[in-house]
């Protein structure tokens, strides 16, 4: 009985073992899109009243593990029954990534800005309507990476068990999701610790220098990531492109892999835009 009872516990240990090595390969792989995804993330989990960021993070986070728990059983079932699918999936997803990021790009360039009293002014009518389309945003922008994210981990594990992949894809998912939303926070809650850290030394000694730095850096940072959240929507676009198109893969093939990615995501946002500008258009009339 106690032999069996030492078999199972010796068994569980193999497999937390085997667990472990494949994370720390599946996650090795993924980095890129997690830099990725914490950047666009945190891009769009910015921009509120400081009392709204943590409740607006913390409604972002979970709808980023509802997306998980929805993903990874239906990649296990499709790379199953139905692997064609995923690049299907895959490549839809990289439509509307591009298109999120051209026109972040065209709105830069050809929208003109409001002015200040317009902005207040419908900040004040609209602000939870805007806070929820703003979460709405975020969270399928994370479906969209954690699908790239779900399926590169299991790239990794295809030719493991099924426990193995269960659990692998598991552990990244959420490594993932912790570790982006929680860096997320940092730095959404920088100014917050600059103000305390200056009130605490009364404004002396280098703690308060250190607290002016993490106030004046709040702004810079958060538009340093709107820029990287932009190309990182364009990127990760490409990159699903040219790793799940054969024809894509191929072509410029002398081109550095950023250069090629990117300039592939652009062009795929500008056919999203314009076809998507045109069905409105279209239907509008209608």
């Amino acid at each position: 009985m106690a032999s069996g009872f030492f078999a199972i516990l010796d068994d569980i240990s193999a497999l937390m073992d085997d667990v472990a090595t494949t994370a720390k390969v599946a996650t090795r792989k993924t980095a890129g899109i997690l830099g990725d995804d914490l950047a666009v993330n945190a891009e769009k989990a910015t921009g509120f009243l400081e009392s709204r960021e943590l409740p607006v993070l913390w409604a972002i986070t979970k709808g980023s593990f509802l997306n998980k728990v929805i993903i990874i059983p239906v990649a296990l079932a499709l790379n199953v029954f139905f692997p064609v699918a995923i690049k299907v999936i895959l490549v839809l997803g990289g439509f509307y990534l591009a298109y999120e990021g051209v026109e972040k790009i065209i709105e830069f360039f050809f929208h003109r800005p409001k002015k200040g009293h317009e902005v207040v002014e419908e900040s004040e009518e609209r602000q939870s309507d805007a806070e929820k389309a703003k979460i709405k945003a975020a969270v399928t922008t994370d479906f969209i990476l954690s699908i790239e994210i779900v399926i590169i981990s299991l790239g990794t594990v295809l030719e493991k068990g099924l426990p193995i992949q269960i659990l692998t894809v598991s552990v990244v998912a959420l490594l993932a999701t912790v570790g982006v939303y929680g860096i997320v926070a940092l730095i959404v809650r920088m100014d917050d610790a600059g103000f305390r850290l200056i009130k605490r030394t009364q404004d002396t000694g280098w703690l308060a220098k250190l607290g002016h730095l993490l106030v004046k850096s709040l702004p810079i940072v958060i538009k340093g990531l709107g820029v990287i959240g932009t190309v990182a929507l364009i990127l990760v676009s490409g990159g699903i492109f040219v790793h799940n198109i054969d024809y894509l893969h191929h072509i410029l093939a002398s081109w550095p892999s950023f250069l090629k990615e990117m300039l592939i995501g652009f062009i795929a946002g500008l056919i999203a835009v314009a076809v998507l500008t045109a069905g409105k258009r279209v239907f509008s009339r209608g």
